[in-house]
């Protein structure tokens, strides 16, 4: 007897600016998901982007799209402010989630979202898809296979340039950002550093305005602790100029060095650095990715499992309000008011 054929969930992605066609661009090749609605607040981006799917809607309304019974998904890609109250009007109507990092302008935000969630039984993915990048992928099999040893500290940098009138975006209105570069870039070196070393018992640093003529920050330097006394020391920049990542990370036995994200952040690149018993120069290995980035298929592979084997999502809204937390506490720390917002 032939097993049962998996099902086919619909997807609705809410957002259609450029995150929402890299989505709708990953959706489109997965065998488990058909894209059935578009939806923008400007009609013309919705149409444009449902052309990339045979039959599908495209909408002005986000409450119209999670009305529609072919939708069993939504994947949520508009600005800060309106992520965390169009995810919990999905999860209301039964819907599950995959919403952009960082999922909403605060903690309580996600915290909410997270007993509606469970309440109806859905799962709500954070797109956090740096953990997908084929460097991270294979630092972490290395990690796992215990190549590195037990980890010691880790040291990230993630910065970009801005453009000309960035400070009149809408990033550095914290009312549709919740904060500046740390919650925008930031939250993903905290997101990859707790991916590898776990919660972080003891949260210092600060952020600060240097250049940018803005009421949010455009530079966070941050020192995490681990319990065990493992430290992130992570630092997130707008005024990098020339575009820049950054992530080290140390054990006993061996380095990785991931370095570039591709595009204009230069190729990306995994470097291993094994330590050898009479120590000097290590023995390396190199590995280039010029295939590109397929981190946004891959996520949404995942978040398709998420729902088929009605697993939690990881990262999922456990590692947001996480996130979120440590955001908020620099924030405080810094005298940047933190956004209060409700749903």
């Amino acid at each position: 007897m032939s097993a049962a054929p998996s099902p086919v969930f619909g997807f609705a992605i809410i957002g259609c600016g450029l995150i929402g066609r890299k989505r709708a661009q990953a959706l489109i090749t997965m065998p488990g998901a058909t894209l059935r609605v578009t939806c923008d607040v400007q009609a013309g981006r919705a149409v444009d982007l449902a052309k990339l799917a045979p039959g599908c809607r495209a909408l002005t309304a986000h409450e119209e799209a999670l009305a529609d019974p072919s939708v069993h998904a939504v994947i949520i890609a508009t600005l800060n402010a309106a992520l965390a109250p169009v995810a919990l009007a999905a999860v209301r109507a039964g819907k599950h989630v995959l919403v952009e990092k960082p999922g909403a302008l605060n903690a309580a935000q996600l915290r909410i979202l997270a007993a509606a969630a469970k309440e109806m039984n859905v799962r709500v993915r954070i797109g956090y898809n740096h953990r997908y990048h084929p460097s991270f992928q294979q630092a972490r099999a290395l990690l796992d296979s215990g190549a590195v040893g037990p980890l010691m500290y880790l040291r990230a940098r993630y910065g970009h340039g801005g453009r000309k009138g960035y400070d009149r975006e809408w990033r550095a209105d914290p009312a549709l950002s919740g904060g500046g570069e740390l919650i925008d870039q930031g939250v993903h070196l905290i997101d990859l550093a707790g991916w590898f070393f776990g919660e972080f018992s003891q949260v210092d640093g600060h952020a600060t305005t240097s250049f940018w003529d803005m009421k949010v920050d455009d530079n966070a330097f941050l020192s995490l602790r681990t319990p065990a006394g493992q430290t992130a020391w992570l630092h997130a920049s707008c005024s990098e100029w020339k575009n820049l990542f950054s992530l080290e990370i140390y054990g006993r036995d061996a380095k990785l060095a991931i370095d570039g994200l591709g595009g204009s952040y230069g190729p990306e690149r995994l470097t291993y650095y094994k330590m050898l018993p009479e120590m000097g120069p290590p023995e390396t290995t190199i590995w280039e990715y010029v295939r590109g980035d397929d981190s946004w298929r891959l996520e949404t592979e995942a978040f398709i499992e998420d729902i088929r084997l009605q697993r939690e999502s990881r990262p999922g809204l456990t590692e947001g309000i996480r996130t979120l937390d440590i955001v908020e506490a620099v924030y405080q720390k810094s005298g940047y008011p933190v956004n209060t917002a409700g749903l």
